[in-house]
């Protein structure tokens, strides 16, 4: 697999996965200690955010899993330390609306961030689960 390379460096999360700012930011915390131990387990921060956001142990799931694909409908970018030189450059990489954060929750996708069957949420609600 390999990853798409782009000016500025930015990372593509599914953001039907993400319900809420928080997790990201914790991840980019996570990410931001392991650079400045050198014990980065994947080779880039914008793979590592990725990665420590999944909850995975593996780098390829978490990548499949919470990165993007050509199917993926809603994206968040994310970049560390980004000037407004460059979140110009980003917003022209991505054709679509920018949304707000608060929509994040109403955008996810529960049953997929839960794990939660179809057939379980017939039987029951996702409070339930």
């Amino acid at each position: 697999m390999q990853a798409a390379r782009f000016e500025p460096k930015v990372e593509f999360l599914n953001a039907s996965l993400i319900p809420y700012i928080f997790p990201v930011i914790a991840a980019a915390h996570k990410t931001l200690v392991a650079k400045s131990q050198d014990s980065l387990t994947t080779h880039t921060l914008q793979s590592e955010l990725v990665y420590n956001y999944s909850g995975s142990k593996h780098i390829t799931e978490s990548l499949k899993r919470c990165g993007i694909s050509g199917s993926t409908i809603y994206i968040l970018a994310a970049r560390f330390d980004a000037s407004p030189d460059e979140i110009k450059a980003i917003e022209k990489l991505v054709i679509g609306k920018e949304i707000d954060l608060e929509e994040l929750e109403r955008r996810a996708n529960q049953s997929q961030i839960q794990k939660i069957s179809a057939s379980e949420l017939e039987v029951s609600s996702l409070a339930e689960c």
